[in-house]
């Protein structure tokens, strides 16, 4: 990052520095990165922006209840067990947020609105209306910029020592969004390069069971997120993200049964994939 981190406060770093602002995460609070298999071998490296759903505690709740901070406007509901096991399937590196999205959102430039967001889908949220711009910055130092840094600095490793990398970008979505019902099962999401999303969409399809979304049921772009464009997109990598509906891996079973697929799926696509690269 440059100098100069903004946000929908639009923060400048040169008014305010670490050392005057008292820190977002006491000492006993995890950090805001879980790696899992740092030094695996294979090629693919995934990432889970919306892992896990924990409020930093000198934010209380941010003025939700319980049954508010386990929606998926708080987190990506069923894709931190898929993460971990396919990530632990293959020997992939794989980089996940502790904190909720509702404190920052690490798939959003920090320049939007909806980095912080004070309303997510039709829910407003207390703890984020009128932020200084020293709470915005210091959310973004504490828990975006950590994040994002072990990213980077695992791929420029992966680069010094000439590794073939392919990024895979895990998320869930909701069956039903503003009351309209999402038919697909799995999307692949992408915006420049194509190389595994179109070859993700040929083996899924074969799957006569499945409803399977191209860049549905969302679409990857520079406005709308972050991992892919900065981590994938600007360094060449082959790149996708991956959406599954949230009632299909709300449990155990069904989150075992995504992450065997995946994995399968992933294996058979690999030597194709070195062969693009």
């Amino acid at each position: 990052m440059d100098g100069r981190i903004k946000s929908g406060h639009d923060v400048n770093i040169s008014s305010m520095t670490l050392q005057n602002i008292m820190p977002l995460l006491a000492a006993d609070e995890p950090s805001p990165v879980i790696e899992r298999n740092r030094d695996g071998a294979s090629p693919f490296f995934l990432t889970c922006d919306h892992y896990g759903r924990s409020i930093p505690r000198a934010l209380g709740d941010l003025g939700l209840d319980d049954t508010e901070r386990q929606r998926h406007i708080a987190w990506d509901i069923g894709i931190a067990a898929i993460a971990e096991q396919v990530a632990d399937a293959l020997g992939a590196h794989l980089v996940a947020q502790h904190y909720s999205r509702l404190v920052i959102d690490c798939n959003r430039p920090p320049s939007v609105a909806s980095s912080i967001p004070p309303i997510s889908e039709a829910t407003a949220i207390p703890g984020n209306q009128g932020l200084t711009q020293q709470a915005a910055f210091l959310r973004q130092q504490s828990i975006f910029a950590p994040y994002h840094h072990t990213i980077t600095e695992a791929l420029d490793h992966r680069a010094r020592d000439k590794r073939p990398t392919i990024l895979v970008s895990l998320h869930s979505f909701t069956p039903v969004y503003k009351g309209v019902a999402r038919p697909w099962h799995i999307g692949t999401l992408y915006n420049r390069d194509h190389r595994l999303p179109k070859l993700l969409l040929r083996e899924l399809r074969t799957e006569s069971t499945l409803v399977v979304g191209d860049n549905q049921p969302y679409a990857v772009s520079d406005v709308t997120d972050y991992t892919i464009p900065v981590h994938g997109e600007a360094r060449g990598l082959v790149a996708t993200g991956i959406e599954i509906r949230q009632d299909l891996i709300a449990d155990a079973n069904g989150q075992r049964q995504w992450a065997e697929r995946l994995t399968r799926i992933l294996r058979k696509l690999e030597p194709e994939l070195r062969a693009a690269m």
